[in-house]
């Protein structure tokens, strides 16, 4: 970014739209939607700060530009859990998307070399598996979502989010291979 003033109002702008985002989505206003408000809201809160903590270690300063990246990559491991996951599941959902995205950007990009100019492989992409991933697990009543229909497990619910990811993976190279 040229401008990090700029580069922070629109990350503030981009936090506050993605309330209607995710708890819009709900078309009410109960408790299904105040859910997803505060598991937005705290999950990407905890990716925040958890990447200016790693950036803090690891180059030894943290950056506006590292908080901003961090606020993305909660938002989008966020949304496909915002409605069934706790709370707690959403700051340990936010803080391990971020993390790994804070790998996959300062360590997997340069190690491989591959061009992602705007992180959006080691953001949108990381941060997405981890979140879909994650709801298969977090959405379990005994670590505080709201549980699993009839008849599901946790084992099956995950194995269904990562075929989910896996499905998504392929279907987005072949489609890119053919353009």
């Amino acid at each position: 970014p040229n401008s990090m003033p700029f580069c922070m109002v629109g990350a503030a702008m981009l936090w506050v739209g993605w309330f209607g985002f995710n708890a819009g989505s709900n078309l009410e206003a109960n408790g299904d939607t105040t859910l997803a408000f505060i598991n937005t809201f705290i999950a990407t809160a905890a990716a925040t700060v958890a990447w200016a903590i790693l950036e803090g270690i690891v180059r030894g300063k943290a950056s506006m530009l590292g908080a901003a990246s961090g606020m993305v990559c909660g938002l989008v491991a966020v949304t496909p859990a915002c409605g069934f996951i706790g709370p707690m599941g959403a700051i340990a959902l936010g803080a391990v998307a971020s993390a790994l995205c804070y790998f996959f950007v300062a360590v997997v990009k340069p190690a491989v070399g591959y061009d992602d100019s705007l992180d959006v492989f080691g953001i949108h992409g990381i941060g997405g598996i981890v979140g879909a991933v994650g709801t298969g697990i977090l959405t379990s009543a005994a670590l505080g979502g709201i549980g699993y229909g009839e008849g599901v497990t946790m084992a099956s619910q995950t194995w269904v989010q990562i075929l989910s990811v896996l499905v998504t993976i392929a279907w987005s190279g072949i489609g890119s291979l053919i353009l």
